[in-house]
C-alpha cells in the first residue's frame, strides 16, 4: 500500500483510487488505469490502432471484478474536472507524486508545475513571426514526464496567440516523446483532454528519435491533432507527421 498523503487523501479521485488497492498495488492499479484511459481515447479518433489497443484495453480491465471495473471510468471523470477547474496544472503528474509512485516507476520524480509556469514564460515569449511564417509553432519535450513542462508552454503560448485574436488550438503542435509509457500515456491523457493538437511516442529519445519516416506503431495522436485544421496541414505537406 501507499503511504498516506495528508491533504490529497479527502480528494475524490484519491479517494476511489485507493478503493482499488486492496487486491492491486498502488502501481498496479495506476499503470492500468493510465493505460486503458490512453486507448480509450486513442480508439475515438485513430482507428489504425484501434485493434492493438482495444485488445490491451481488455488485457487490463479484464483483471478487475464488476465493482472495481465501474471505478475506472469515475476516476476517469474526476480527472477531466480537475483540468476544467483549472487547466493550468499538472493534476495527473502531482497525484502521481502525492501517492509516492515516483520510485515505483524507476525514479521518475516530476518538475512542480510552478517552476514549469516560470520556465515557460521566461522562454514562450516569441511565438507570432513563427505562426505568421509557418501557421503553427512546435512545442517538444524529448523526456516529457507527465507532460507539466508542455502543458506550461503551451498556456504561456496560447496567452500571447489570443492576444491576438487567434484561436490558440489552431496554432500550437506539441510533439514528445518518454521512454516510460506509463508517464507518456499521462502526459497523452492530459494534452488531450487540454484540447492540445501533438503527439506522444513512447521510446527512447536518444537511440528511437522521432523522424519522418517513423513506424507509427509507438505513437499516440491527440484527438485536437485529427481536427480538420490539422488534418489539411497534413495533407498539404504530404506526410502524416507534421
Amino acid at each position: 500500500m501507499a503511504k498516506r498523503v495528508g491533504k490529497t487523501d479527502d480528494q475524490p479521485f484519491v479517494k476511489l483510487f485507493r478503493e482499488l488497492t486492496y487486491r492491486w498495488t498502488p502501481w498496479e492499479v495506476w499503470q492500468d488505469f493510465v493505460t486503458m484511459y490512453a486507448c480509450a481515447i486513442s480508439n475515438a479518433v485513430d482507428k489504425s490502432h484501434f485493434e492493438k489497443r482495444e485488445e490491451l484495453y481488455l488485457k487490463r480491465i479484464q483483471k478487475y471484478n464488476k465493482k472495481e471495473q465501474e471505478i475506472f471510468p469515475q476516476l476517469a471523470v474526476e480527472v477531466v474536472l480537475a483540468l476544467e477547474k483549472n487547466p493550468e496544472q499538472d493534476f495527473l503528474g502531482s497525484i502521481f507524486m502525492a501517492l509516492n509512485l515516483g520510485n515505483d516507476s524507476g525514479g521518475q520524480f516530476f518538475t512542480p508545475y510552478d517552476v514549469c509556469r516560470m520556465m515557460a514564460e521566461m522562454t514562450c515569449d516569441n511565438a507570432l513571426p513563427t505562426i505568421e511564417a509557418k501557421g503553427y509553432i512546435s512545442i517538444n519535450d524529448c523526456a516529457c514526464g507527465a507532460g507539466a513542462t508542455l502543458i506550461a508552454g503551451v498556456h504561456a503560448t496560447a496567452k500571447q496567440i489570443s492576444k491576438a485574436g487567434l484561436n490558440w488550438q489552431n496554432h500550437i503542435l506539441v510533439t514528445a516523446q518518454d521512454v516510460d509509457y506509463t508517464v507518456a500515456y499521462m502526459c497523452y491523457i492530459q494534452l488531450s483532454l487540454l484540447g492540445v493538437a501533438g503527439y506522444i511516442k513512447v521510446g527512447n529519445s536518444l537511440t528511437e528519435p522521432m523522424r519522418s519516416d517513423d513506424s507509427l506503431e509507438n505513437y499516440w495522436f491527440t484527438p485536437m491533432y485529427c481536427s480538420d485544421v490539422w488534418t489539411i496541414r497534413r495533407l498539404l505537406k504530404g506526410r502524416t507527421l507534421l
